[in-house]
């Protein structure tokens, strides 16, 4: 198995004032030995071809690449390896809705109606643009039907449906919920939602190799993901797959992501500041895990029992009660923030605490269980300490 390290320092984030019981620098001898251990026992028990993880700690990146990223062409993963998303690219979902809202587009308290009209006379008069970005309109699924594969069968299907719960009363993880407020947003704002990511929430934090459609002159970098057969297999199209799925990146890319939600202070752009500050805001609790725009959130400090119980198969699979916070709770520093991700070929984990200035991108070639890729993470995340 090839492996590789590097280091960077600086990045977005401003060294902190430390307090007496942390130092700006960790241990790094440490961190690399625990990464190395934990990563080779992950990729081991999961049969995982190849892996990228970014740390950020106080204002240094730790880089680290393991196995191929294909297999059939003994391709080592570098820095430079784009991995698929899955889920995680409804974080940026999230910072697009907020940035509409910051920008006045919309308000999260809009009917979804309201800003596409087709939607008319459905039940989505009575569903407003939160209750779809967090999950609570009422019952919406994990996916779409198998039927549903163009954009006139999602607007038909969508007037069509009927909630099975009174919206913001119960939470169901859904990839056509946070989809459609990712569409409205964009519908709202005039533009189509790919154009708008980019130009205003890719470029704007230097993100110039993160792609909902891998050009030509990348594809080298492009990693096959691997099926539970190990065989090659990249995602396939799909209805709002941009909004709830589909982007592509390199850790060394998402780790810039990460410290824009760290620290969004460092952030030039005043707007998306704010903005994805915002996606920290706390909209409804479900046991132990605070819904946010995107993102999911745990007071700091937390256990891993309690992230593990909000990355269940309960919470990604059920609809489990959700209790409204009114007011929503304020973006906070302390907060252990995360978000799992995954294709049929693809794995992915990304968690950062803006009180520790810490943060960590773990990306596979291997849809493996959730559980493992926290477990993993919260080992490396230690060492720091």
């Amino acid at each position: 198995m090839t492996k590789q390290f590097s280091v960077l320092t600086g990045g977005l984030l401003l060294a902190a004032s430390l307090g007496a019981q942390a130092s700006n620098t960790p241990d790094q001898a440490r961190l690399t030995n625990t990464v190395d251990k934990t990563i080779h026992s992950l990729m081991q028990e999961y049969d995982i071809p190849g892996m990228a993880i970014a740390v950020t700690f106080r204002g240094q990146h730790f880089f680290y690449q393991y196995g191929d990223a294909s297999k059939e062409n003994n391709t080592p993963v570098t820095k430079e390896t784009i991995f698929e998303l899955g889920s995680v690219s409804k974080t940026f979902t999230g910072s697009l809705i907020s940035w509409a809202q910051v920008t006045g587009a919309i308000s999260l308290s809009d009917k979804a109606s309201h800003h596409f009209q087709p939607l008319a006379g459905s039940a989505f008069d009575n569903i407003n643009l939160l209750n779809i970005a967090t999950y609570t309109a009422g019952g919406l699924p994990l996916q779409f039907p198998d039927e549903i594969d163009s954009n006139s069968k999602m607007v038909d299907w969508f007037q069509h449906w009927q909630p099975k719960y009174t919206p913001g009363t119960y939470r169901q993880y859904s990839n056509p919920s946070i989809g459609l407020a990712g569409y409205i947003a964009a519908q709202s704002l005039e533009k189509p939602y790919s154009m708008l990511v980019k130009n205003q929430i890719l470029s704007p934090l230097g993100l110039h190799h993160t792609w909902f459609n891998v050009p030509a002159q990348e594809m080298k970098n492009y990693a096959f993901g691997y099926s539970k057969e190990n065989k090659p297999i990249r995602i396939n199209p799909g209805v709002l797959d941009e909004e709830a799925y589909g982007l592509k990146t390199s850790a060394q890319e998402l780790i810039g992501f990460v410290d824009a939600n760290i620290d969004p202070s460092r952030v030039g752009d005043s707007k998306l500041a704010q903005a994805i500050r915002a996606t920290h805001t706390g909209y409804y609790r479900v046991g132990e895990m605070t819904q946010g725009l995107g993102w999911e959130l745990y007071h700091w400090p937390v256990t891993l029992e309690q992230v593990l119980s909000g990355n269940s198969a309960q919470l990604a699979y059920q609809a489990n009660k959700a209790t409204e916070l009114s007011p929503p709770e304020p973006p906070t520093d302390a907060l252990f923030i995360n978000k799992t991700g995954s294709t049929n070929g693809f794995g992915a984990y990304v968690a950062f605490v803006p009180q520790e200035q810490m943060g960590i991108v773990l990306l596979a070639n291997k849809n493996y269980p959730n559980e493992a890729r926290i477990k993993a993470a919260w080992q490396i995340l230690k060492a720091l300490k």
